[in-house]
């Protein structure tokens, strides 16, 4: 198995990830909830990435430009 990064850099989903962390407490019958949670809150995450503006997603607030004006 592949390792596994510790942070994603992103809040949001590191906390998602932490939540998969209680597999090991569950009965494996409980596992698919936890999945379906966990996939939920990423698309969520997604999603709210997805409808926010270049500014907001740039690191330095603004678009970026390739090559010279």
């Amino acid at each position: 198995m592949s390792e596994v990064p510790e942070q994603s850099g992103d809040e949001r989903v590191d906390a998602i990830v932490a939540g998969l962390g209680r597999l090991g407490e569950l009965p494996v019958s409980e596992h698919v909830a936890v999945f379906d949670e966990a996939f939920s809150g990423l698309e969520s995450t997604l999603a709210a990435v997805d409808e926010s503006t270049p500014e907001e997603r740039e690191p330095g607030g603004g678009e970026q430009t390739v090559g010279p004006r």
